[in-house]
Order: C-alpha cells, then structure tokens, then sequence
C-alpha cells in the first residue's frame, strides 16, 4: 500500500483541481433550467471514470436525470464493490447567506466551501480517486462498478426501475456509499442506520381570490391563519406528533440497547454552543441522540402565502402552503403515513377552507448489519487511518433508494462516510474539510482491500 499513499501525496493537488472542476458545474436536479448543468456533469464523471481506468463508462438516460455507470473487471472469480453516489446538489438559497459564490469553489481555514463540497460531490470524488489511485498503482484487489445518480436530492425518482431494468449489470457483493457523517475526526464512525422519509405539500384556500384585509378581515377565514392553528395541532406539549396511527408501526429500542447508543461521545454543551441555541428540543423521554435516530419525527420546512414583498399590501390571501418532513424509522412506511397525514390533516380543517395534500417524495428506513464482512471491513479500514476503531451510529439522515437496493438487487449497503455535522449540507456555506477528504481517498482502498481478504475465508 505503500506504493498506493506515495501516488496519492504527487496527486493530491490534481485531485482537488479536478474536484473543483466539478463543483463548478451547478447541477441542482430540483431546477429544470439546470438541465444541461445536469448532463454536463454526468459527462464530466463518465470522462473521469474513463481516464481513470474503467474498462467501460456511459451516461444512462432515465425518465429523468441520467445515470452514470462505470466499471472495471479484473477476475470474475473475485467480489464485486458497486460504488453509490450522487451527482444533483441542492438549490442554493438564500444566496445572500453565502460569503463566497456557492459554484466557485474555495479554501479557506482547511475547507473546502461550494455547494457538493460534501454532498455528494466531495464524497463521491472520493471514491474516483481511490479508484484511480489503485489502478494506476495495479494494486486493485477486486472487481469494481460505478452507479452514480442525479436525482438523489429529489428523491431518487426513477433510480428503483434503472436497477430493476439493469439487474445483471449492477451484480454485486456490497454496495459502499459515503453519503454520511462522521461524529468526528477524532470520534470516527460509521451509520448502521438512516431513517425513511415522508415529505408533502399542503394547500389551504380559502376565498376564490385576494381580498382586502380591512373589508374582509375578520368575515372570511385567513388560509395562513388557518394553516398556521392546523399546523400547531400535528404536535402536542411532548413534541410527539398527533396524528392517529402514527408511531404504530415503530419498533421501541429496548434499555439495553438504548444504553449502548448512549455509548456515542455526544457533547450537549459543544451541540448548543455550535448551533447557537440556549436549549434543545424534542419528544419528551428521549435525548438528542436518540431524537435524531430512533424517533420519528414531523417538521415544517417551508411555509408560505400572501404578500411578502418589500412594504406594505394589505391583503387577505387566498392561498396558503407549506412543505412537511416526515423523518420515519424502520418499520414504519412512508406510503401509509402519506394517508394517515392527509386524513388528519383534512379532518382538522374548519369550515371556510378547503384542503389539498400533494405527497412530494419519501421512502423507508434503513438498518445495517454490525456482523457483517462489509462492516468489519469498513471499521478495520477506518481505524487503520484514523487509529481508533470507529462507532456504529444511527443517523437521522435518509437516503430512501438505499432500502430499495436491497429489496431490487439483493445486497446489502454499508454507509461509510466522511463527512462532518459541522458541513453545513444544503445550507448556505456547505463546506468539507480538506483533511477529510484526503483521508477518506486513503482508507476507500483499504476497505477494497479487507473486502476482498475476509471475502475469500
């Protein structure tokens, strides 16, 4: 391996060119003007999978964004790594929050700032690079396939049928994904848990246009009043969501295991002190950890109507919105909570509105085995580089095509990722540090490595 490091110390300024290349590109999948941004980008990583010594490399048309799948062949009695990422970022507003342009890529104090600089672009970039470097070193162990994604950001849309279509051509034996977090540097880890998603968006109307708030006011029901008391009755005092049949499916960690999440280093005071807050939040009788990885929860993300223009227009709206989260966790299925929502939500309407609920995107939870090859191999290779063995985690995160993988193509995922609460992914200043980023390009091959040894006992 040491002819392996040597390549990747010459190269390192190279690599983060070619990052930057692509952290040039704005590939915001949610925006159709960014179209061309999004078949640009793909074709940039085919390019670069080629040159880095794929055998075979091509953009893949879906229904929408395309596909790109890559990958290399060196003994067809050896395990195959299918390699997971993404290449869409999120949108990038507020824009005026950003202290440099989100697409044009910086340095400053270690880190890199644009928008993908962890998610997924920097991650992603990664795993090119680890590639890269094994070949070019012909110190590749095993068999390598490539399937990287521009609609991860929407929801992964037409990512379940390409794997249904592409069955033989995706075979594998582990699917690596570094779409995740660390605790830290110094407290490495590695998520054995991401939960599912139910995300929609409600539509309250009252009257059939705007009216004037001083001839109508207080005669017509206000759809942002209305939204608003509506919305203050999916929680109660606890912070638990109200909506009938919600929690029936959820598993309940037992005491033992609950205590072996409460292992986790997990500083409150350094968690408030980060995020600039006096005090946390949350369903009673269970702490932030648990919060974020065990419970499901259901949150406003977006909410919107009337005039929000500079001055004053007073006016009573027709329209109201807002977008919902639901973060669910294993066992619980995102469809059904789609219609326990909306039945609620419609049933709690008053008279004067009416209710439109329009499901957005979602999927399931997802569990990792600890007694796994995968995961013995990822946790040897983590700790050979960072010199302590790494902590399962249950994140709070999801990425809902993962629990798809297993039910189309039969393997299993291992999350193994680099980045750091700390990244600001998908808000303004989204950053990765560099140091991070290095070493996740050097422990990638060590996981290859372990994979292909314990693979063969």
């Amino acid at each position: 391996m040491e002819k392996l490091k040597t390549f990747q110390s010459q190269h390192k300024d190279r690599f983060l060119d070619e990052l930057f290349q692509l952290l040039r590109i704005p590939s915001i999948s949610a925006r159709t003007e960014h179209k061309d941004d999004m078949i640009n980008a793909a074709t940039f990583i085919k390019d670069m999978l080629l040159s880095n010594g794929a055998d075979r490399a091509e953009v893949m048309p879906t229904a929408g964004h395309p596909v790109v799948f890559g990958s290399k062949t060196i003994n067809a009695q050896l395990p195959t790594i299918l390699i997971y990422g993404h290449y869409d970022v999120q949108p990038v507003e507020p824009v005026d929050l950003w202290n440099s342009p989100p697409f044009e890529p910086v340095i400053k104090a270690g880190k890199i700032y644009a928008r993908g600089a962890d998610d997924n672009k920097g991650q992603l970039f990664m795993h090119l690079k680890a590639f890269e470097s094994m070949v070019k070193t012909d110190t590749l162990p095993c068999n390598v396939k490539f399937m990287i994604e521009g609609e991860e950001e929407i929801g992964s849309v037409h990512l379940k049928s390409f794997c249904e279509q592409n069955k033989e051509m995706l075979k594998s034996d582990v699917i690596l994904i570094s779409d995740t977090t660390m605790l830290s540097p110094d407290i490495p880890s590695i998520t054995v848990g991401l939960r599912g998603l139910s995300y929609l968006e409600v539509e309250v109307t009252g009257p059939n246009r705007d009216l004037h708030s001083g001839l109508y006011g207080g005669a017509v029901a206000n759809p942002i009043n209305v939204l608003a008391e509506m919305i203050t009755k999916l929680k109660d005092n606890n912070s638990r969501v109200t909506i009938p049949g919600f929690y029936d499916d959820v598993i309940e960690l037992s005491s033992s295991e609950r205590n072996e999440m409460a292992r986790a280093p997990f500083d409150i005071n350094a968690y408030k002190k980060a995020l600039d807050i006096d005090e946390v939040v949350g369903e009673s009788g269970y702490s932030t950890i648990e919060r974020t990885g065990i419970r499901p929860t259901l949150d406003v993300c977006g909410i919107w109507g009337g005039y929000t223009g500079e001055g004053a227009k007073t006016v009573l709206p027709s329209k109201a919105y807002a977008k919902v989260s639901m973060r669910l966790v294993p066992n619980q299925q995102s469809k059904k909570i789609d219609k326990l929502f909306e039945d609620y939500f419609v049933s709690i309407a008053p008279q004067g509105v009416k209710v439109k609920v329009t499901s957005l995107h979602g999927g399931e939870g997802y569990v990792s085995p600890t007694d796994t090859i995968a995961y013995k191999s990822a946790s040897m290779a983590i700790e050979l580089v960072y010199g302590k063995k790494p902590v399962p985690v249950r994140s709070g995160g999801s990425i809902p095509i993962v629990s798809d993988f297993e039910k189309v193509l039969g393997v299993k995922s291992i999350l193994m990722g680099f980045g750091l609460d700390s990244d600001a992914i998908h808000s303004p200043n989204e950053n990765y540090p560099l140091i991070q980023f290095e070493r996740g390009i050097e422990t990638i091959p060590y996981f290859y490595k372990y994979f292909t040894e314990l693979s063969k006992k």
